[in-house]
């Protein structure tokens, strides 16, 4: 029974195999398998002239890309508001700007915020709360703590620039723009440190203005404001403090704003402003107090930014104190994790 079901097996394989080499050879079967191979052809060449087409797509909209930050080259313009009004710029990127000496320098430009034409002209940032007052913070400090040297740097009120546009989220970051443009308002948006510049807009925590012209009292930047306040150590009474300006919120508000802060702080402060030249118990000043509003208090150390060069030694850096209880855990003094690691950026309109 065995030999007869073996042999039933084989003579059934040989049959189909038989049937399928005649199919193969018959001139049906060679047309259709021609077919099928100009099919597949026809295929291949298809899918090779969408990734040629593709790849040219890609190259031309870079070379487009390159062609139109080219022509923004050729613009002349004191601001971003100047490029935004003269060639209609509607666009946020880097843009080249002059200044009235004939300077050539490039900037980030925010065309977009509350009509636009906004001029980024410094950002304050620090990478390592602990280093205090060493090299990189240019806003307080790179030579110590040091009594002998109580304007720090100096650089909120001279004319030295340091850093790249490009580059504002992780570097300490000042143009020609600080000095040279005579400006009206001011925006300031809080980063993440390390962002790329396509992304700060989405990326910032808080994003804000001012819209009553406040700058015209000042001399129109910071540079004049601040030979008017000067950032010293024991100037005066602590009760001597610059400007408050209130804002209007493009990203976040007032309770967003309080929450960045510690639970001390939020006793001392009213959120919805930017004051300059703040004074702390120890008569020391910071530069800015970004977002919000001393009160009751005078422990500005710990919610404001940019020293001096001569503080209590726990009191000094670019943010001088944002690390007095817990760094980044928005503990006792201490503000969040969001606003220590992020870059204050400053634009003039």
């Amino acid at each position: 029974m065995l030999h007869h079901t073996v042999l039933v097996v084989l003579v059934v394989w040989v049959s189909v195999d038989h049937a399928f080499s005649a199919a193969a050879t018959s001139p049906q079967m060679g047309k259709k398998r021609s077919a099928l191979f100009s099919v597949n052809k026809e295929v291949s060449h298809t899918e090779a002239t969408k990734n040629v087409e593709m790849t040219e797509k890609v190259n031309s909209t870079n070379f487009k890309q390159l062609e139109k930050l080219r022509i923004r080259s050729i613009y002349v313009g004191r601001s971003c508001k100047d490029i935004k009004d003269r060639y209609n710029e509607k666009e946020d990127g880097l843009y080249f700007l002059t200044t009235a000496n004939g300077m050539v320098y490039q900037t980030f430009c925010d065309m977009t915020t509350a009509g636009g034409g906004w001029t980024l002209v410094a950002s304050v940032h620090e990478n390592n709360v602990h280093g205090r007052c060493t090299v990189g913070d240019r806003w307080s400090s790179q030579q110590g703590n040091n009594a002998d040297l109580p304007d720090g740097d100096g650089n909120w009120s001279n004319r030295n620039t340091f850093g790249a546009a490009e580059g504002a989220t992780s570097d300490d970051f000042k143009n020609p723009g600080y000095y040279d443009i005579v400006a009206e308002d001011m925006s300031v948006w809080h980063v993440p440190n390390n962002f790329p510049l396509e992304h700060w807009n989405l990326a910032a925590i808080l994003r804000y203005h001012t819209d009553n012209r406040f700058l015209r009292l000042y001399g129109g930047n910071l540079l004049q404001l601040f030979k008017q306040y000067p950032v010293r150590y024991n100037i005066g009474s602590i009760s001597d403090r610059g400007p408050s300006i209130r804002i209007v919120y493009d990203h976040g508000d007032k309770e967003s704003t309080r929450m960045l802060y510690g639970p001390n702080p939020r006793a001392e402060i009213e959120p919805g402003f930017i004051t300059f030249r703040p004074i702390n118990n120890e008569r020391s000043a910071m530069a800015i107090c970004s977002g919000v509003k001393p009160t009751s208090g005078f422990n500005t150390e710990h919610y404001c930014i940019g020293g001096g060069g001569y503080f209590d030694p726990r009191q000094c850096g670019d943010f001088p104190s944002f690390d007095w209880d817990s760094l980044g855990a928005c503990q006792g003094w201490s503000p969040s994790k969001e606003m220590t690691e992020a870059a204050v950026l400053l634009f003039y309109r």
